[in-house]
């Protein structure tokens, strides 16, 4: 494609006019991906077919909800926890959500690290979100365990509507086998990292090129997609 002559740009607007500035529009989208890598490119393309799910899962959720002519079960009660003689509604959920989003500050840090080529830090930092990741996973699983315990199941529950136990299990269980994966997925990468594969080019999954941190920052792009989905969840499953 022809470049367009610097003279024919319009100075207030920083393009050429009519159609020339069009296609000066497109071309520099395409230009801006020109020099992504495959990997980075698959998961971006990845985490898009993932956000199309979970907001379908989302909006049935809350279409649901509005329909149904049964009371909705109260977040407040249903996820509240008696500790010392004292009722904490939302207490479990509240650590969740400060433990995944603290996760998300660590994963970026360790990006920091990484392209520093900072191996041992990065390595800290990764494995430290997988410990974050691996609690919010545990305290989820607590969470079912004690709603399971007072009857809530995929087709009923004792407090009312019963389509809340089959989006309950059906949301928040398909976001923690995204977490549960982020996880593994964390240890690899930092292995690897500590053990500098990614300094000495040694060959296998994820370290075919010497010198190359990139897997650090894909994986970091799935861990943060991960925790902007559980503000969604935390916004509409339990806040609401």
């Amino acid at each position: 494609m022809n470049e367009v002559a610097p003279d024919t740009l319009n100075p207030k607007i920083g393009r050429a006019p009519g159609w020339q500035g069009i296609v000066a529009d497109w071309s520099s989208d395409q230009r801006a991906f020109e020099n992504v890598s495959w990997g980075k490119a698959m998961m971006w393309i990845f985490l898009l077919s993932d956000t199309f799910i979970f907001g379908t899962f989302l909006i049935s959720y809350m279409t649901g909800r509005m329909s149904t002519t049964v009371p909705w079960p109260n977040p407040s009660e249903v996820f509240a926890l008696e500790i010392g003689g004292h009722h904490l509604p939302l207490i479990l959920i509240a650590i969740m959500t400060f433990v995944l989003i603290s996760s998300s500050g660590t994963m970026a840090m360790a990006v920091n690290f990484a392209y520093r080529r900072d191996r041992k830090k990065t390595a800290i930092l990764m494995l430290l979100t997988a410990v974050l990741g691996a609690a919010f996973v545990g305290m989820q699983a607590f969470e079912w365990s004690k709603l399971i315990a007072e009857g809530v199941r995929p087709w009923g529950n004792p407090w009312g509507a019963e389509q809340f136990g089959s989006s309950f299990f059906m949301i928040t269980g398909f976001h923690g086998t995204h977490v549960t994966i982020g996880v593994i997925f964390l240890i690899i990468v930092a292995r690897k990292v500590w053990r500098g594969d990614f300094d000495d080019g040694r060959r296998g999954f994820f370290t075919s090129r010497r010198g190359h941190y990139e897997i650090v920052e894909i994986t970091g792009l799935y861990w943060h997609f991960v925790d902007l989905v559980w503000v969604f969840i935390f916004a509409l499953f339990y806040l609401w």
